[in-house]
This record gives C-alpha cells, structure tokens and sequence, in this order.
C-alpha cells in the first residue's frame, strides 16, 4: 500500500496535467499518422513498407495506452472529488494517498513515446 502522501491540489493539478499532455500527444499521432500515410502512398518497396507498419502498429499502441492512461487518471480525479466533496474543510491543505503508480504510468509512456517519436522523426528524415 502507498504511504507517500501529497497535498489534494498538487494532485489535481497534475492530473489536469497530464490530461493535457495525453491530448496534445494523441493530436501528434494523428499527425505522424498522416505523414506515414502520404509516405504510403509514394513508396511500394518492401524497403519502406515493412518499417512504415511497424511505426503504424507502434502508434495504435500508444493511442490504447493513452485511452487506458486517460480513463485510470480521471478515475483517480473522480476519487479525489469524491473525498473533497464528503469533507470540503481546508482542501488545499489536506494530503491523500500520493498516486504514485500513475507518475510512474506516465513516466513510462512519455519515455516509450519519446522513443517512438524519435524513431518516426528518423524514418521520415531516411524517405523524404
């Protein structure tokens, strides 16, 4: 069980955070989506084809991590605006249970992501 603690508004303002992010990076999928299809449509050898899929396949994991990511992160939200509504004395002073496990989540995307990101920027750099 967690023991960390953090204050209820640091909480909430990471969450809000990370919703943002997770949007703006679901944004920036589509957009390499878009350029690996435009690539698609230029190039038939085997050659360019087989990594484009791969890249392709990478970005529908990462658009699932970020719906699982999204939902588990306004779950935790809906907690901690369950817990201030049942007692709504000094919210901005009051500590819970850190969620610790979702900045790890999230760390761990954002490193993949990167990765993935870096990866697409090479290939695109390779083909155009």
């Amino acid at each position: 069980m967690n023991t960390n603690q953090e204050y209820l508004t640091t909480l909430h303002a990471e969450h809000n955070e990370w919703i943002k992010d997770l949007e703006f990076y679901k944004d920036e999928i589509a957009s390499f989506e878009n350029r690996l299809g435009e690539v698609a449509l230029k190039n038939t050898h085997d050659s360019v084809l087989a990594p484009l899929e791969h890249l392709q396949n990478q970005f529908i994991r990462e658009k699932e991590v970020i719906d699982i990511l999204r939902h588990d992160i306004k779950a935790d939200r809906k907690k901690l605006t369950h817990m201030v509504e049942s007692n709504n004395v000094a919210t901005d002073h009051r500590k819970t249970d850190d969620h610790s496990d979702l900045r790890e989540r999230m760390d761990t995307f954002l490193k993949i992501y990167g990765d993935l990101k870096h990866e697409v920027t090479h290939f695109l750099a390779e083909v155009l």
